[in-house]
């Protein structure tokens, strides 16, 4: 990102042509490289707050926090105005990640958002009704999107079970980037709604559920919503990936694209390049396609739980429903 021309005095020829090298060699993976010719811009316009901006940007790059939040700081004393620059908003991640809530709360108010309690409080701040995202989980690698609830401006809580290439559990706390890669739309009662989908940054909080894979049969979809229920019922989750997974394009990930959340009928969707018909992570069938009783479910319980939560669904309607070949694989 290069920012010229917020302030009166345009920057130097020299200051430019560093900040652009640098940001190459960003692209490219060289943060040292790029870490000395944006302290060289500094040097040469102390007074511009893109110098600092884009050394705090850097330092979310490498997740140095401690340098992030310092250059940030430096970024936010040289500002023009006072609310909505997006030099607080690099402020309130590197704060969010070392549990810095006092400047948290600081910098979301100055950006502009409402944060309940007073600034000085110590404590994170909760009960900014933010809403549900999505978020993408190790975007450099095999990323995967799922749903969260946004504890704040900075990180979500994921509330979908994620496959085990991850590396994340349900119920973790991730760490994420301000500006959105890609949205996801869903059907609430015919009206259409967009969530945002934001990149990891990094794992905030782990959790102690692990991951399980089972293989079910559900002759119905109740029977299968009746192993979601049970899961949900005893705090954990269970989730049907052979209808929940879509392998999707870097393209397709990052654009619009259709969610089966809400009430809107599932139809196979172009941009889907999984194969329809396929239980497990690699196919994906929607409603619109022949129910397989054959169900990849992942499950987020205990050790000591999962196994009796699955055959106690499994007594509910014994005609109906069995599994086998569970793993823990997460």
């Amino acid at each position: 990102m290069r920012i010229f021309g917020r302030v009166r005095q345009r920057p130097s020829t020299d200051w430019r042509l560093a900040t652009n090298r640098a940001f190459t060699l960003i692209d490219d993976g060289r943060y040292e490289d790029a870490d000395a010719l944006l302290t060289r811009a500094a040097d040469l316009e102390p007074w511009l707050s893109e110098s600092w901006f884009n050394l705090a940007l850097l330092h979310k790059f490498r997740h140095d926090w401690e340098q992030a939040r310092s250059a940030g700081l430096r970024a936010v004393a040289l500002l023009e105005k006072d609310t909505g620059a997006p030099d607080w908003w690099n402020v309130g991640i590197a704060a969010t990640a070392l549990q810095d809530w006092p400047l948290a709360r600081r910098a979301w108010q100055a950006y502009g958002l409402p944060v309940p309690g007073a600034a000085s409080v110590a404590e994170e701040p909760l009960g900014m009704d933010l809403g549900g995202a999505a978020v993408r989980l190790s975007p450099e690698g095999e990323a995967e999107v799922v749903w969260g609830r946004r504890l704040d401006p900075a990180r979500i809580e994921v509330q979908n079970i994620p496959l085990p290439s991850s590396g994340r559990r349900w119920g973790e706390v991730v760490l994420h980037d301000g500006a959105p890669r890609g949205e996801r739309t869903t059907m609430s009662g015919g009206v259409p709604s967009v969530y945002p989908v934001f990149d990891e940054i990094e794992l905030w909080a782990p959790s102690a559920v692990p991951t399980w894979v089972v293989l079910i049969e559900a002759a119905t979809e109740a029977d299968r919503d009746a192993l979601e229920k049970l899961a949900a019922d005893a705090g954990y989750a269970a989730e049907d990936w052979s209808s929940s997974v879509r392998l999707l394009c870097r393209s397709c990930s990052e654009s619009r694209m259709p969610s089966e959340e809400g009430d809107g009928l599932a139809q196979h969707d172009p941009h889907d390049h999984s194969a329809p018909g396929r239980p497990g992570p690699l196919g994906h069938t929607g409603a619109a396609g022949p129910w397989a009783p054959e169900r990849e479910c992942g499950l987020a319980a205990p050790g000591s739980l999962v196994r009796g939560l699955l055959d106690g669904w499994v007594a509910d309607s014994p005609d109906t429903r069995d599994w086998r070949d569970l793993e823990e694989v997460c």
